[in-house]
């Protein structure tokens, strides 16, 4: 590497170091594939994306045993939704981790 480069690259890194994080707004576009568009200007997916728990479907699978009588049982499985997660049409709120190749997505914006 000559020192042109080397010193482009020192540059570049004092820039970067000045301007650890940015903060976006961005669309979910699509779940699958996952999609998010950033500002009308491009689109993000899965491999630039870090997603929080906090944001992901948590369901739990639910069986109740309701017996009344002797003999007589009733049982009742549903699917209890805990958390919804990213849906088509989320606003969400993002960071552009230092470098522009990730982005961690905060939350909602509602």
């Amino acid at each position: 590497m000559g020192m042109i480069e080397i010193m482009k690259k020192a540059g570049m890194e004092a820039v970067g170091a000045a301007n650890p994080v940015n903060i976006l707004f961005g669309e979910m576009i699509s779940l699958d594939p996952l999609e998010v568009r950033i500002d009308q200007r491009f689109i993000l997916t899965k491999e630039f994306l870090i997603i929080p728990e906090s944001l992901t479907r948590y369901d739990v699978d639910l069986t109740h045993d309701h017996s009344c009588e002797p003999g007589v049982s009733g049982k009742a499985l549903f699917k209890l939704v805990i958390r919804e997660g990213l849906k088509q049409g989320d606003k969400l709120l993002l960071l552009r981790v230092q470098g522009g190749q990730q982005y961690v997505i905060l939350d909602k914006v509602v």
